[in-house]
């Protein structure tokens, strides 16, 4: 039997409902709650045949987990991870240069929600980060990524050295986020094209080996006191400069 987790929020539920149906089993809805966001929801869990059950918020919050449920907790089949070759198809499906997100050891998962939700909005095509000792597409994430989630292909590859390696090899230039005497102003540099931002972990920044296979490395330019951002912040500036540079 495919394994279950409970998935919470409005938007994250309704993307899911809207994007990946066929993974919801059923939606529980609070019984007190009735409102046009949730009638969308519901709408769209009778579209596709679904079971809703009326529950009260003591039943919800512990479907939840204590999340911030927002009236709407939906129990789901697990998604496969997606993963290298995943990515290999992502690259050869797109007609367009990849613009791309790639997470060196993200452990905190309402920081991997936050990336997620600016990556999707920015058009970033995916989402890399390994395997192990990162955050993982928790229902935490997902609340905190707000829908993005469900519709941002989130890969988790093995060895993240030889992923950015075959990325270089494929003509993608990965731009390291680093606080080191060669790194530019991020502002400085050519983020259109092919490209990958590279960020490092919460703390530490980018490990040795994901900073060796960047092709350039930027900094974020400061004025105030304190000496660096959080890392959801700082990814959101690099993307939006990236962003910018590609509309123009």
């Amino acid at each position: 039997m495919a394994k279950t987790e409970n998935i919470y929020g409005l938007h994250t539920v309704q993307a899911l409902l809207t994007h990946h149906p066929e993974q919801v089993l059923d939606v529980f809805i609070l019984n007190s709650r009735d409102d046009e966001r949730l009638q969308a929801v519901l709408e769209l869990a009778k579209q596709h045949g679904l079971a809703v059950q009326a529950v009260n918020r003591d039943k919800l919050d512990q479907l939840a987990f204590n999340g911030q449920h927002q009236g709407v907790v939906a129990r789901a089949r697990v998604a496969t991870a997606l993963n290298e070759d995943d990515l290999k198809d992502l690259l050869a499906s797109l007609t367009v240069p990849p613009f791309l997100l790639v997470l060196d050891n993200i452990t905190d998962p309402h920081n991997l929600g936050a990336c997620l939700r600016t990556a999707e909005s920015v058009g970033v095509h995916g989402v890399i980060a390994p395997r192990d000792k990162s955050a993982a597409l928790t229902p935490v994430v997902r609340k905190t990524a707000s829908g993005a989630a469900e519709v941002l292909p989130f890969f988790q590859v093995t060895n993240l050295a030889r992923t950015l390696k075959q990325l270089a090899d494929a003509g993608v230039w990965c731009v390291g986020t680093a606080l080191t005497p060669e790194a530019k102003p991020i502002y400085d540099l050519n983020l259109t094209g092919a490209l990958a931002i590279v960020m490092g972990a919460e703390g530490t920044g980018m490990r040795r080996l994901t900073r060796e296979h960047c092709d350039s490395l930027a900094y974020i330019p400061m004025q105030g006191s304190v000496q660096s951002l959080n890392v959801s912040v700082a990814t959101g500036v690099a993307l939006y400069e990236a962003f910018r540079q590609r509309q123009v």
